[in-house]
């Protein structure tokens, strides 16, 4: 699989016209750039307590399965990317107060990328049972997506045909 090119002008670019010029990457990259699904699904994202993390996940989960239905294979693997972003969030904010995983701030030219760019990893702290029940619904939706059928096989045609 190709890694995710953070390079593209992502502003500029339609990826349903273009699913060539996506990549799967890892994890969770691109989900804050890749249009127009970024515009069609981030506004459902929520994980702030359980209820409202579960109607996120509810519709992001629908959002999964409508663009599987229209054979977008690039919308389903970002509201995948959706899902585990909700999941992982959640439980950053379970495990630290404010979600504040590492001391100081992203360096400039890591911003938007993940990791801790050589800032110091604080300690965790009790866990907040709210945010790891938001955590809890995002990752059972998180794992349907992941073993759902029609996922897998449009993922392993869309590797064949674009790497």
């Amino acid at each position: 699989m190709k890694k995710f090119d953070y390079s593209l002008d992502y502003k500029n670019l339609n990826l349903r016209e273009r699913p060539e010029l996506y990549a799967i990457g890892k994890g969770e990259q691109g989900v804050l750039l890749v249009e127009p699904y970024k515009s069609e699904i981030l506004p459902y994202w929520r994980f702030k307590n359980p209820e409202i993390a579960s109607k996120s996940a509810t519709k992001i989960y629908e959002l999964f399965l409508d663009y599987l239905r229209d054979n977008d294979f690039v919308g389903a693997d970002m509201a995948r990317k959706y899902l585990q972003m909700g999941f992982t969030r959640a439980r950053r904010y379970a495990n630290y107060k404010g979600g504040k995983k590492y001391d100081g701030p992203v360096p400039k030219d890591k911003k938007g990328q993940s990791g801790s760019h050589g800032r110091k990893q604080l300690e965790r702290q009790k866990e907040d049972v709210v945010k790891a029940e938001a955590a809890a619904i995002f990752k059972t939706k998180l794992e349907l997506a992941k073993s759902n059928a029609d996922y897998l096989k449009q993922k392993k045609n869309f590797v064949e045909a674009f790497g």
